[in-house]
């Protein structure tokens, strides 16, 4: 937005001596002393958290508006009544930000100081991350320091990992990021996508914040999606913060405004559908890169897209259910094929409701959930079938077979159940498979398939940590090149397979196994 206050609020000189020294994405609150989420005061330059930190950097704001007792008054310079301190800068993605107009800010003062701000603290940044990098060099070469370095199966490693930024409850939206960043044949597609010029004129070549009041015009999901994963993995250790991407999600999915928390399978549903219609609307952006395979099969499966072409959504994620419906009156079958994105699993009831003192009993498999999801099921008196031979609703029984199997195989256990008032979770454990998930026994038709073309292994695991969907923290582990990674928000450690198996799943990315190719007859 326009915001009207810079003149009387910007009031710092870019290069002003006030600021503290290192990296500004590290500064410290001056009040609690906290490193996360730095805002810097464009009217006195002092650094305070952000709102979902501790406050101090609105309560900076809040304190400036507060008239001070009379015998005070005099004390303070013209200038010091005319200052505001509303206005104030992100020190890691450097947007602006005015607390009267509750706003991300995109104009500037006429001497532009706010982006002479910016352009400074990036500098700082930058020359920060130089010395750092230096030192890490001289670290690498000491082979006495060499030997504490982390060692897994016995080589050296370092950690090429980056963390994504939380912006205020947005752990839902990391932990899917991190987890589709770790599926490489979905994410080499977009990092290999040119970038898009989305701004012409006066702001050319400038970097564009998007804000709750910019024009749509201005929005592309595609373009920020692959400017986040081009992000990911390019070894720096300072965490990405994923802001313009969720300013877009803000404009065009409007149930994920704000910041609360959110259920980060339906964000992921959100996120593919939407990618999906843009790049199908963008036909000669995602063409060139599709292999000549993808497209021939994209013509014999057609009926595997969702909501038009094809695109690298269905064509990595897209699989094809059989329903089949047969009336218990006259035996009328019925059969549609539904294309899926994700399969959504209930756990068993007789695991769900395992009490405290059952703990030892048998433990819940992901088959146990593929086996529910189906199995021959009778539907009740709500769910009566409308049987075209009886000419009226039915009792009825339904089966799910699958039809064809996708590359990625996205598998959501069910762990939120409404009740009366409330949304419970069900935190039962479910054991799952690092390697081989055989899907044979779940096709249609599984003497078609090869031994090996059924087979899965884990990408990446969504896990969700508390008792509530509106509430908890949302986490991901993911596998790159042969390693097991933890992604906490900004954090990203190494971890090891026993972890990663005991974690209690929410969303699960299985990778179709390559078949090996068979070597030609002489």
């Amino acid at each position: 937005m326009e915001c009207p206050h810079l003149t009387a609020s910007v009031c710092i000189a870019p290069d002003s001596a006030a600021f503290p020294s290192g990296c500004p994405s590290s500064w410290c609150c001056s009040v609690c002393r906290s490193n996360k989420s730095p805002w810097v005061c464009l009217t006195c330059s002092s650094v305070h958290c952000g709102r979902y930190v501790n406050g101090h950097a609105k309560k900076h704001y809040e304190e400036a508006q507060t008239p001070l007792p009379n015998h005070k008054q005099h004390e303070k310079s013209e200038k010091e009544k005319t200052q505001q301190h509303t206005v104030c800068m992100d020190c890691s993605s450097y947007s602006t930000y005015c607390y009267r107009c509750d706003d991300f800010v995109v104009n500037d003062t006429k001497l532009c100081l706010i982006q002479k701000v910016r352009e400074h603290l990036q500098n700082l940044e930058n020359s920060a991350f130089t010395v750092e990098r230096h030192r890490k060099r001289k670290f690498l070469d000491n082979p006495l320091l060499n030997k504490k370095m982390l060692k897994i199966n016995g080589s050296t490693s370092a950690i090429c990992a980056t963390g994504l930024r939380n912006l205020g409850n947005t752990c839902f939206m990391n932990a899917i990021l991190q987890s589709l960043s770790n599926i490489q044949q979905f994410s080499c597609y977009f990092k290999e996508l040119p970038a898009v010029e989305l701004r012409n004129g006066k702001t050319a070549g400038r970097r564009t914040y998007h804000t709750r009041s910019q024009g749509e015009v201005n929005v592309s999901l595609v373009e920020e999606f692959r400017k986040t994963l081009c992000a990911l993995w390019q070894g720096s250790q300072t965490a990405f913060s994923p802001e313009s991407l969720f300013y877009v999600v803000w404009k065009i999915m409007p149930s994920f405004r704000g910041y609360q928390q959110q259920d980060a399978h339906e964000f992921m549903r959100y996120l593919l559908d939407h990618l999906h219609l843009e790049l199908q609307g963008d036909s000669g952006c995602s063409q060139p890169l599709m292999s000549q395979e993808t497209s021939s099969r994209s013509s014999r499966s057609s009926k595997c897209c969702i909501n038009g072409e094809n695109t690298v959504v269905t064509s990595v994620f897209g699989g094809i259910l059989q329903n089949e419906v047969n009336c218990l009156i006259c035996g009328t079958e019925s059969r549609k094929f539904d294309p899926f994105l994700d399969l959504s699993l209930d756990i068993p009831s007789q695991f769900r409701n395992k009490r405290k003192n059952q703990e030892n009993g048998p433990i819940c498999n992901l088959k146990d959930c593929l086996r529910s999801f189906t199995d021959l099921e009778e539907l009740d008196e709500t769910e009566l079938y409308m049987c075209l031979k009886c000419k009226k609703k039915q009792k009825s029984t339904k089966k799910f077979w699958i039809q064809k199997l996708p590359k990625v195989l996205c598998l959501h256990l069910k762990r939120f159940h409404w009740t009366a008032y409330l949304r419970n979770k069900v935190d039962t454990y479910v054991e799952f498979p690092l390697r081989e998930l055989d899907m044979k026994c779940f096709l249609l038709e599984p003497e078609n398939m090869g031994p090996e073309s059924c087979l899965y292994d884990l990408a990446a695991v969504v896990v969700h940590h508390g008792s509530g969907v509106g509430s908890g923290h949302y986490t991901a582990y993911a596998t790159h090149e042969g390693r097991w990674f933890h992604f906490n928000d900004s954090t990203v450690t190494l971890t090891e397979e026993e972890t990663v198996m005991k974690a209690k799943a929410y969303i699960l990315f299985y990778v179709e196994r390559p078949v090996p190719a068979t070597p030609e007859k002489l």
